[in-house]
């Protein structure tokens, strides 16, 4: 075999092979992922809550105190299978007790609510591929093709603000200031911090339109290490004269808005929440995905 032939050889068997290796290589032009979503948000708590004496689980959750929830995102692929995704993500949250009809809950008549600023990033294992195909969708086309819809799991870690407010006589107030449960004060729990770790958890699903636009769903719940996001965890203050006297007697009032039928339930030292779980939120977003392209040459180098 001639050095020539040798060569044409070598090159036709390139020529053939470039078609599937740039099939193969085609989702590492688009690693990057831009997202704009909005969506809903809601509150797993000791505020508000279902009909029923309170639990942390999904059935205690109270839809009518669905919020709104907005999120920018960053998605960075791994592999076909594999993404880093990184999220800053505003919302609101909120309970009510007037809300709820199980007794002790209505009784105690608290409620609040408070901005969730959150950046996380999370680590997403998808099911299968996502979809290759054509550039716009033209009808009996062929080409390779994956799933149009891809679906992923996903876990990661975040920090998140929150600061929780209520309203009484028409004015707004930040709980975290009255130390309603005598935090810091002798005989009180710790003071909280209004930032906090969460890590969230879920599912997502994305529909391609074509090779730089999709849209999604995102649904994610976040469990966190604080049980302050709406002000309330143990007990009342066993010192309620002074609570008043070291953050005035709004304090007082704000600590305990029962009607004061029953004061036995609000006694100083009586539960106010249940501190053996901590809160937690969860988001629904929908989102509008386009992809970055890369424009490194990403054909086989000899």
């Amino acid at each position: 075999m001639t050095v020539m032939l040798r060569n044409l050889l070598l090159l036709l068997f390139v020529f053939l092979m470039l078609p599937s290796v740039s099939e193969a290589q085609r989702w590492k032009r688009r690693r990057y992922e831009l997202s704009l979503g909005l969506g809903a948000s809601n509150f797993l708590g000791d505020l508000g809550g279902a009909n029923q004496i309170g639990t942390h689980y999904f059935r205690d959750l109270n839809w009518v105190e669905t919020r709104y929830a907005a999120a920018l995102g960053l998605r960075y692929k791994l592999s076909e299978y594999f993404a880093l995704n990184t999220h800053l993500t505003y919302a609101r949250v909120a309970g009510d007790d007037k809300l709820t009809q199980e007794y002790f809950r209505h009784y105690r008549n608290l409620n609040f609510s408070s901005p969730i600023l959150e950046f996380n990033v999370n680590f997403e294992a998808a099911f299968q591929k996502e979809q290759l195909g054509h550039i716009y969708r033209l009808s009996r086309v062929r080409g390779i093709k994956g799933y149009e819809l891809y679906t992923y799991g996903f876990a990661g870690l975040g920090i998140f603000y929150f600061n929780p407010t209520t309203e009484l006589n028409g004015q707004t107030y930040d709980l975290h200031d009255y130390h309603t449960e005598g935090e810091g004060l002798p005989g009180g729990p710790p003071n909280y911090n209004l930032v906090g770790v969460c890590i969230p958890i879920g599912i997502g699903f994305k529909y391609t339109i074509d090779q730089d636009w999709g849209i999604g769903l995102e649904i994610g719940i976040r469990k966190t290490f604080t049980d302050y996001i709406d002000d309330v965890s143990s007990n009342y203050y066993i010192n309620p004269q002074l609570l008043a006297s070291t953050y005035g007697p709004i304090a007082n009032q704000l600590a305990d808005r029962s009607n004061g039928s029953q004061p036995q339930i609000t006694a100083p030292g009586a539960q106010r929440g249940q501190s053996k779980y901590n809160d937690s939120y969860m988001f629904a977003i929908f989102s509008v995905n386009v992809k970055i392209r890369n424009t490194t040459n990403m054909l086989p180098r000899f």
